[in-house]
């Protein structure tokens, strides 16, 4: 999963997998490892199958990601409130 998640970052596309109930499309922008040693996604949720009102920045744990599909569909720009080096992450494998 981690070449996927990078992959998708340095290219810019959407991903989409599965977290908690529902299936998830997301832009990623950081991956990396949090301070308690859990890996960490660093993404702006676009869309939530179980609840299509939520979406905006969020963190996710990528233990807790499964069925991870890297989209043809990119984006381009960061989201406004984007932070390079993300202060949440302890270390940083891949961001934009």
């Amino acid at each position: 999963m981690h070449a996927e998640i990078c992959t998708a970052i340095h290219r810019r596309r959407l991903l989409k997998f599965s977290y908690g109930s529902g299936t998830r499309v997301v832009e990623p922008y950081a991956y990396g490892v949090g301070d308690g040693g859990y890996e960490l996604l660093r993404a702006y949720q676009v869309a939530r199958d179980d609840d299509p009102r939520v979406i905006g920045w969020k963190l996710f744990r990528v233990a807790e990601i499964d069925d991870v599909a890297v989209l043809q569909d990119g984006y381009e720009a960061p989201r406004l409130g984007y932070m390079r080096n993300d202060p949440t992450m302890t270390k940083i494998y891949c961001e934009i």
